[in-house]
């Protein structure tokens, strides 16, 4: 019986570390991304707590260094334990009305690397990282990282 418990208790801790908290802008990006995804024929996209400390901390970093890259964003996102066989990373940034989900989605959706992954049938789970903060001189920054995860 203790045996079944550790188990259990074991199997709910993995199951917490990949939980997925997002903020209501995280939220909300995620679910335009969704109905981009849903007026495609395509699965939604679920949010991934392990994806979600790889794409905050990656935006966190763009805002503290006030830069703008991807970096090795497989390393990144492998070193939070996902061992998809295939993962992506859309960036943005934005102020104002383009710092809205619907904006970024829409300039992903324009862009054909951005929209390939966004768009990508065999991704499943995703972590949205969007801070505020300057960068560039503009205050109230929106910085975005989307790490994407799948087959």
């Amino acid at each position: 019986m203790a045996v079944i418990v550790t188990v259990l208790m074991l199997a709910g801790m993995a199951e917490a570390a990949g939980a997925a908290t997002l903020t209501r802008t995280e939220s909300s990006l995620l679910t335009a991304m969704n109905e981009a995804r849903r007026a495609q024929g395509l699965r939604p996209l679920r949010a991934d707590g392990r994806l979600e400390r790889a794409a905050r901390g990656h935006s966190s970093e763009m805002l503290r260094t006030d830069t703008f890259f991807h970096g090795a964003f497989s390393t990144r996102i492998r070193g939070v334990g996902v061992r998809a066989p295939r993962v992506g990373e859309n960036l943005a940034w934005g102020v104002g009305a383009l710092s809205r989900a619907r904006a970024i989605v829409s300039t992903w959706l324009a862009s054909p690397g951005h929209r390939a992954n966004l768009l990508h049938g065999g991704y499943r789970i995703v972590g949205v990282g969007a801070l505020r903060g300057t960068f560039g001189g503009h205050r109230g920054t929106l910085m975005i990282t989307t790490d994407f995860a799948g087959r």
